[in-house]
């Protein structure tokens, strides 16, 4: 199964650091977001190719520039231009590198976690729908909760784990490839948001399934204060990568 990093976001969040270095290029303990991530991908079985798709004509050539003599990733590796056209739009340029095979792994490259690729895939190919997202129930908070019992605080907790009402969606995809189809029949030179505009009508129809990654540990990397803020996190996941 081909890996498709998607590096493209503008990482308005992460300024002003964002407007001179790329989202995936935020340094987490001296090497940039994206090593990690493509460390990840180059370590597990499920995975035969990695393919990085952003604008290299932009701040984007720094992570091609980065990986241009990078020996330790022996998986395959290309890189692919975006248009700016949208989570969902910028994988229409994914349709010649897929080729024939049936599905693919989209990686949001500010999402950080220790995913077991495989145990998705296998579960994905048992639910047989158009996609399937990584979703948690459970999450550490950053500030800490007061137990109130008729307006009165009982209890204090720093930092606690709680469990979701609802799902949350990470940005870890595996996409069925008639998935590039649907996108470029919509297209028509707008952009197309991958979960608004394809994935949520196709929620509809019970196309999408949802793989919980359970305890595991995830962050969104949106800014290297959110790095510094969340170091044990980062840390614990680095471990595990």
């Amino acid at each position: 199964m081909k890996a498709v990093v998607l590096a493209g976001g503008r990482g308005t969040r992460g300024r002003p650091f964002t407007d001179y270095i790329p989202k995936a290029m935020i340094p987490i303990h001296g090497k940039p977001l994206i090593s990690y991530i493509v460390r990840h991908l180059n370590q597990s079985r499920a995975v035969d190719e990695i393919i990085i798709l952003a604008d290299f004509s932009g701040l984007g050539k720094q992570v091609e520039r980065y990986f241009e003599n990078n020996r330790e990733v022996k998986k395959p590796m290309k890189f692919i231009q975006d248009s700016q056209s949208g989570t969902g739009g910028d994988l229409v340029h994914l349709e010649r590198a897929i080729g024939k095979d049936p599905e693919f792994l989209l990686w949001f490259v500010d999402n950080l976690t220790p995913l077991d690729i495989a145990k998705m895939r296998r579960f994905h190919s048992g639910k047989k729908t158009l996609a399937t997202i990584a979703t948690r129930r459970y999450r550490k908070e950053e500030t800490g909760y007061a137990v109130v019992r008729d307006g009165v605080v009982v209890e204090f907790r720093e930092k606690p784990t709680v469990r979701l009402e609802m799902a949350e969606c990470l940005g870890i995809y595996i996409l069925d490839s008639k998935i590039l189809k649907i996108i470029k029949s919509k297209k028509n030179g707008r952009e197309i948001n991958l979960s608004y505009d394809i994935l949520q009508p196709l929620s509809r129809k019970g196309k999408i399934s949802a793989y919980d990654i359970g305890r595991q540990p995830w962050i969104d990397v949106d800014s290297p204060a959110r790095v510094e803020r969340e170091k044990d996190l980062v840390g614990s996941i680095i471990r595990k990568i």
